[in-house]
């Protein structure tokens, strides 16, 4: 079976904030929690990246309680932790592709939080990197914000401009179902 890592990114309580505004997918977190019980007991590795940012006022700095991870990854014992404080987990605290290449990991799926903004970059770089990665964008969420123009870009709006920026581009797109069929189905 060829090995493939799980990269779960910032799934932090921070982003339960209600200053970072409406969110989409509520479903993002079971779907988060669906792909690591998959990736456990098939073997397969995980990493988690944390965001420590380096504001000492966000809700994300080391220390404040909105640094730790949700209640949906307790119990996980990852293979790596990367901290960052950049949106790129490729860039992170941790030399991940390093570790990827010295685990002769070539293939990733990645989710978490922000749809646009870390999960994104971070499969953006991947695919730079030659790595094989596909985005469960299903287990990922952003929130609307406000443009430059003074309109509202709603999450989905994100959601979908991601999905047409990376698919085919820098990975593949695809569903937690898709993802986690492939899995037990490589595992036969």
């Amino acid at each position: 079976m060829t090995k493939t890592a799980l990269i779960v990114i910032d799934v932090q309580r921070g982003f339960e904030s209600p200053t970072l505004g409406r969110r989409n997918n509520p479903d993002c977190e079971t779907n988060v929690r669906a792909l690591l019980d998959g990736w456990l007991d098939a073997g397969q590795p995980v990493v988690l990246v944390r965001h420590d940012s380096v504001s000492p006022d966000s809700v994300l700095a080391p220390g404040q309680p909105g640094n730790a991870f949700k209640p949906e990854l307790d119990g996980v014992r990852p293979d790596l932790l990367v901290p960052k404080s950049v949106h790129s987990a490729f860039h992170g605290e941790v030399d991940l592709h390093a570790w990827l290449t010295r685990h002769g990991i070539r293939d990733l799926v990645v989710c978490g939080i922000q749809t646009n903004r870390c999960v994104e970059t971070t499969s953006r770089v991947g695919g730079d990197l030659g790595y094989r990665v596909r985005v469960a964008l299903d287990a990922t969420h952003t929130f609307d914000e406000q443009a430059p123009d003074g309109t509202v870009v709603t999450a989905e709006e994100f959601t979908r401009a991601t999905a047409t920026n990376l698919h085919g581009h820098f990975a593949e797109v695809t569903t937690t179902a898709a993802v986690l069929a492939a899995l037990q189905g490589a595992g036969s």
